[in-house]
C-alpha cells in the first residue's frame, strides 16, 4: 500500500540558517533537532533538513509498505536507481529513483 507523499527532505548547506527559515515558515518547533538532521511534523506531514544528504534538490518520499516490491515495480516501469534501499536509523528505510524525465522519486518504509 502507498500512503502518498508524507515526507519531504530538503538538502541544506547551513543547517542553522535553514532551521531559522523553516521554523518561521512552518510556525512550529522542530520535533528532531540534531547536528545531522532537523525535522518538523505538521499533521501527518514531515519536513526534514539534511546537511549531509543528496544535492539533487528537495525529495518527496512516498510512504510504502513494501519498499523492495515498490522499487522493483518502478524499475520495471522504467525508473532508474539513484540510491538503493538503505536504513537511515531505527529501521526506517529509504530509496531514491528517477523517472524517464529525470524527476526524483523517493520511497520510504517505516519499521
Amino acid at each position: 500500500m502507498n500512503e502518498g507523499v508524507k515526507t519531504i527532505i530538503y538538502p541544506v548547506q547551513d543547517l542553522a540558517k535553514a532551521k531559522a527559515l523553516f521554523g518561521r515558515l512552518l510556525g512550529v518547533e522542530p520535533t528532531a533537532d540534531a547536528p545531522y538532521y532537523v525535522g518538523y511534523d505538521i499533521g501527518d506531514q514531515h519536513i526534514g533538513l539534511d546537511p549531509h544528504g543528496h544535492r539533487h534538490g528537495p525529495t518527496a518520499y512516498h510512504h510504502v509498505d513494501d519498499i523492495e516490491g515498490t522499487m522493483k515495480a518502478l524499475l520495471e516501469a522504467g525508473a532508474e536507481t539513484v540510491q538503493d534501499v538503505k536504513d537511515v536509523g531505527g529501521g526506517k528505510r529509504i530509496a531514491i529513483l528517477k523517472d524517464q524525465a529525470g524527476n526524483i522519486i523517493g520511497i520510504t518504509q517505516n519499521p
